[in-house]
């Protein structure tokens, strides 16, 4: 059964203006007047919401939408998708240590701040600096 662009988006998890940028990106299909074109809306089908699904579950293992455009290109091999997936986990790595910094920077000043109700806070004077 064809959906509309907002079932569509209501199955995916997302928006509609989050399908149609999709669309933009070349990410998912756009409708065109045609065969899955009815009395002037657009409609989609199960393996639109897979694509959509795939998409966002992409996402949350921290896959950037050019990167996802990669996986999803028929030409893709499984040594380009592992290459991949290798390079996010290498970018994922330098993002936890970054935050692992920035937590601990973060509980420093904290510890500062509530060691004394004296003068400046620390937190604020440290954004300040």
């Amino acid at each position: 059964m064809a959906k509309t662009i907002s079932e569509l988006a209501r199955e995916g998890g997302v928006g509609v203006e989050t399908v149609r940028f999709y669309q933009r990106r070349g990410l998912l299909f756009d409708p065109r007047p045609g065969a899955r074109r009815e009395a002037g809306r657009r409609h989609y089908g199960d393996d639109d919401v897979a694509r959509l699904r795939f998409i966002r579950s992409a996402q949350r293992a921290g896959f950037t939408l050019h990167e996802i455009v990669g996986l999803i290109a028929p030409e893709t091999t499984r040594g380009q998708a592992r290459e991949l997936a290798r390079t996010r986990i290498a970018e994922l790595d330098r993002q936890i240590a970054e935050m692992q910094a920035a937590r601990s920077w973060l509980g420093e000043l904290a510890r500062e701040c509530a060691a004394s109700p004296e003068g400046p806070c620390p937190i604020i004077a440290a954004f300040e600096a």
